[in-house]
């Protein structure tokens, strides 16, 4: 039966959903025409608000680009391939290893969600070197389904945002008092929803794995490193100091003593410590400057999906917030619900505006004036309130290119070949978060 219906799935993606960058163009005008029509805006105001967000996003773009180069290139190092190796001679058979990837992918996902989603792109890619029958559409669509775990990991920005001490409105709302990850990331609700996900997902997935004449292997592209001339006498100074491992390990060495200093005081990791980790290793790991500019070269050619679609994405993020189509959205939600419903209708709210909003942070920003005077109004836990607009989240990036760009330039397979898997697993979860959210507090 499972294998049936992502059969089906499958199918209709391939045919019906076009190239991530066409998705968003036309995600781009159903929100500047939804504008029109129910916001009563004005085509000059449409406009307006998507030039104003086009570029809101260029840090957080910049982010994406060197976390997935720097983890191409950490990856290309001996000891990253060597133990990313070991742990790929586990999923020996087609069935092992889409629980093996499921796995690895929820845990590194449950770390930090760019953590993950280089992890899960990397050992699909290694376990469809070594397992012969394996079909690596659904290798890498098990490798992006951990991601549903993120929002409540370490790294969930809802979570940790109302953890904080502040006073600015939202802080305002909860009346100053910060919710402690106590009752959110650990609390025995969040943690029994991550781990009935950790314990199902990998066996959904493996029962769609399709017979082994339907699957479809990876297709190798190996790209050879550029020999080191042994005889360093023939090089010319300038040349000796590019192969010289001094310079990458002094400035690795850097790299790795601020984190350090920074993990002492701060204790957290966020984006920007994850990338300079990957940076830092990767110097020491490569070996010299002429090693670590030679991967580099190879890595960036995935990148363009996030330099040409980031700002579309932006752009559709300025005109949903600004012409109040997600202020809308959220508050159709909140009005159909009761005490006893609220918790799944702002689940299902979370999911849609996430489709296109797809930011953690910008969403919360739009979604919490709204939910969180009506939790109160309600008598609904405040951390049951907000894990709920955090799963929503999390729960159709399943089904957004825009969180699978980086992943998918990484495993170097397009979006169309994940998406019915995606699909079956954004049904399954739905049911086990919705559920959760209602019946565990």
């Amino acid at each position: 039966m499972l294998q049936s219906s992502a059969r089906f799935f499958s199918q209709i993606m391939q045919k019906w959903m076009p190239d991530a960058f066409v998705f968003a163009i036309v995600l781009s005008a159903i929100v500047f025409s939804s504008g029109l029509i129910f916001e009563q805006q004005s085509v000059q105001e449409m406009t307006l608000y998507w030039g104003n967000g086009i570029w809101n996003l260029l840090s957080f773009s910049m982010q994406m680009v060197i976390i997935l180069v720097t983890g191409h290139i950490l990856a290309n190092t001996h000891a990253v391939a060597s133990i990313i190796d070991r742990i790929a001679n586990f999923g020996n058979t087609p069935r092992k290893a889409i629980v093996l990837t499921t796995l690895v992918a929820c845990f590194a996902s449950w770390l930090n969600w760019g953590f993950g989603l280089v992890v899960g792109a990397l050992i699909a890619r290694k376990i469809a070197t070594k397992t012969k029958g394996v079909h690596f559409p659904l290798l890498v669509a098990a490798a992006y389904s951990g991601f549903i775990v993120w929002h409540a990991g370490l790294s969930g920005s809802i979570p940790l945002k109302i953890a904080s001490p502040s006073n600015d409105k939202l802080g305002q709302l909860i009346h100053q008092n910060p919710i402690p990850v106590s009752e959110t990331i650990f609390s025995p609700q969040i943690i029994s929803i991550v781990a009935l996900l950790f314990i199902t997902l990998p066996i959904l997935l493996m029962l769609m794995n399709p017979s082994e004449k339907e699957s479809e292997p990876l297709l190798l592209n190996p790209q050879e490193k550029q020999a080191l001339s042994k005889n360093q006498g023939n090089l010319t100074p300038a040349q000796k100091l590019e192969h010289s491992f001094i310079l990458t390990t002094l400035l690795g060495l850097l790299g790795m003593g601020y984190l350090v200093i920074q993990f002492k005081h701060q204790g957290t990791l966020n984006l920007n410590n994850i990338n300079l980790l990957l940076l830092s290793l990767g110097l020491w790991l490569q070996g010299s400057p002429r090693n670590y500019l030679n991967a580099m070269e190879q890595a960036i050619k995935s990148v363009s999906g996030i330099v040409l679609q980031f700002p579309l994405y932006a752009g559709i993020m300025g005109m949903m917030v600004q012409s109040g189509l997600a202020e809308n959205m959220s508050q159709w939600f909140v009005s159909i619900s009761n005490a006893q419903t609220f918790p799944l209708f702002t689940f299902l709210s979370a999911g849609v505006v996430n489709f296109f909003v797809p930011s953690g942070g910008g969403q919360w920003a739009v979604q919490a004036p709204i939910v969180i005077p009506a939790a109160q109004a309600l008598n609904v836990p405040l951390s049951q309130a907000a894990m709920a607009v955090a799963f929503g989240d999390a729960w159709t990036n399943l089904i957004q290119p825009f969180w699978a760009l980086p992943l998918l330039g990484i495993a170097g397979i397009g979006i169309q070949k994940i998406m019915g898997y995606c699909t079956v697993v954004l049904i399954w979860s739905g049911l086990i978060i919705g559920l959760g959210l209602m019946f565990f507090y």
